[in-house]
């Protein structure tokens, strides 16, 4: 099975907007038990290494807003990945967490608008440093938290 015939993927067009937020984040990485996902169960599917399918998934609900093979996993680790048929490596699962992670915040954030959430995590932010906030996610989990605080203090009315 390719990446791109992973059943989980067609889901992702129609991200899930109800259940837990582990639930979300593992249906957007196209993860078959999403449904079901819990905190410590996700933790330990990235832990353990996501398989290809996820690079995938979260490529479909982005979209061209940001290359996932080739922004997020290098394009040489992804095929070597697939042709191995192996998970990826628990530093690139993590990657994939933490951009999905930012991407559900920011569409629940705004409603599930999906357009408006990827303006925002697509243009310079003045309290990023004048960094987009997808570009600061990618780098780290501490730029994706930084991220999510944000959009939680935004919500809460202390940030523009």
């Amino acid at each position: 099975m390719t990446p791109t015939e992973h059943p989980m993927v067609d889901a992702v067009a129609r991200p899930a907007t109800t259940g837990s937020q582990p639930a979300r984040i593992a249906a957007l990485l196209g993860l078959e038990d999403a449904a079901s996902m819990d905190d410590v169960a996700l933790a330990d599917k990235v832990a353990e290494g996501l398989g290809v399918h996820a690079a995938t998934s979260l490529g479909s609900a982005l979209g061209p807003m940001i290359e996932v093979v080739g922004g997020i996993i290098p394009e040489a680790t992804f095929r070597r990945v697939r042709k191995g048929g192996k998970p990826l490596s628990r530093e690139m699962s993590e990657r994939l967490y933490e951009v999905g992670r930012v991407w559900e915040a920011a569409r629940r954030s705004y409603g599930g608008d999906e357009d408006a959430a990827k303006a925002f995590l697509s243009r310079p932010h003045p309290l990023l440093d004048g960094r987009s906030p997808l570009e600061l996610a990618q780098r780290s989990s501490a730029g994706a938290d930084a991220v999510v605080n944000l959009m939680r203090r935004a919500e809460a009315g202390f940030a523009a």
